[in-house]
């Protein structure tokens, strides 16, 4: 049981790196999902590193090397080392000495099956030596992996009691990996459901950004609902068909899956209901915005009158939520938003006086101009001013 080849430790950064922190003789080795997922023949995103060297050894070992290095969690034991394009996140081996659910107060050792022992999962509790690639497995990750099965480590009920945001990391990774969803883990996330009350609303935000993001959330997401795992959290999520049929839409005109149109498909088709939805998970000022135009049903609007006045990316939004999508979806990808073509001052050059009317006049216009499909020429702009002008 090796790692492949890892092409990053070949480097003049990856081998400085490794050197300073003495992975050949196994001091530091690749954790984590950079194992999971190199194993599973994916792209590895995070370079992420255990060792039994002290926080501050790994600082000093770094600078002396020639590396920087950021003590981005100086208390939990993680430097982020940084070196010409490559970034990794060194982890002194650890032991939780105390949990509320939330966080986790830690202790430092030099034992791996400690560090291991308070991981999630066993396919996220993989270790491999660098540049070598061979895997310590404490706790049958490898063949969870093989299994395409999501195992807490340990007792599930224990393990959610330390940090209850394993209740959706097991969703998101069985989304995301498994073949079968295991029956002891469901058992437990169920029983436990309640405990996602006390997280931040952010913590939850960011586990349904990534299981609302995987190739089809739809099964997953239907085990959740039939087990009471949104109730605590996100009770107005419901609407499964039209999740299936989002995904299928995507699918059929090649858009890349989204999470938070998926959210939107999940949601009654009611801008109040995304709002208070928005708010609860703290989304930023643009999500809440894109949130709440996309649960509005797809009207029967000209597609480029309703991307003038919503943004292409809403419509966009509400076609695949309908089922829709093709040459459509296509065409507002490509869509640019023109240029109104007169302004206030072609209004006071007609005699309008300052004042609200101009503005009337003008928003007037607008509407006429929208209509008539955004012509551009000298002629059509001027009938079209001709006619709010005459309407004051």
């Amino acid at each position: 049981m090796m790692l492949p080849h890892q092409g990053w430790t070949d480097g003049k950064a990856g081998r400085a790196l490794l050197a300073a922190l003495d992975a050949g003789d196994g001091t530091t080795r690749l954790v984590g999902g950079a194992v999971r997922d190199a194993l599973l023949g994916l792209p590895v995103k995070d370079i992420d590193l255990a060792t039994r060297l002290s926080p501050e050894t790994v600082i000093d070992r770094l600078r002396a090397a020639g590396l920087k290095a950021v003590p981005t969690g100086l208390a939990h034991g993680t430097i982020t080392a940084v070196a010409q394009g490559l970034v990794a996140e060194v982890t002194t081996l650890r032991r939780d000495v105390a949990t509320d659910g939330r966080h986790a107060t830690v202790a430092f050792t030099d034992d791996w099956r400690q560090d291991a022992g308070r991981r999630d999962f066993t396919i996220n509790a993989l270790y491999a030596t660098l540049p070598g690639g061979e895997i310590s497995d404490f706790f049958g990750g490898f063949a969870d992996l093989a299994a395409r099965r999501v195992r807490f480590i340990g007792d599930p009920l224990q393990r959610i009691a330390e940090d209850h945001l394993r209740i959706l990391r097991f969703f998101r990774f069985s989304a995301r990996f498994a073949g079968v969803v295991d029956a002891e883990g469901l058992a437990a996330c169920t029983a436990r459901a309640n405990d996602l009350m006390a997280l931040s609303r952010e913590r939850v935000a960011g586990e349904l950004r990534g299981l609302l993001g995987v190739a089809d959330p739809g099964p997953i997401v239907a085990l959740m609902l039939g087990h009471g795992i949104f109730t605590p959290i996100v009770p107005e999520i419901a609407r499964l068909p039209v999740l299936a049929r989002t995904v299928a839409a995507e699918v059929a005109s090649a858009t890349p899956g989204d999470w938070l149109r998926r959210l939107a498909a999940l949601l009654p088709p009611d801008p109040d209901t995304a709002d208070a939805v928005a708010a609860r998970l703290r989304l930023s000022n643009a999500d809440k915005q894109r949130l709440r135009l996309a649960v509005v049903p797809l009207g029967s609007d000209d597609l480029h009158a309703a991307a003038w006045r919503d943004g292409a990316m809403a419509v966009i939004d509400r076609l695949l939520i309908a089922g829709e999508g093709g040459d459509a979806v296509t065409m507002l990808r490509d869509w640019q938003r023109p240029r109104l073509p007169v302004g206030g001052r072609d209004l006071l050059a007609r005699g309008l006086a300052p004042g609200p009317a101009v503005a009337a006049r003008l928003a007037h216009f607008e509407q006429l101009w929208v209509a008539a499909g955004f012509p551009n020429d000298a002629a059509t702009v001027t009938a079209l001013l001709d006619r709010a002008v005459a309407a004051a």
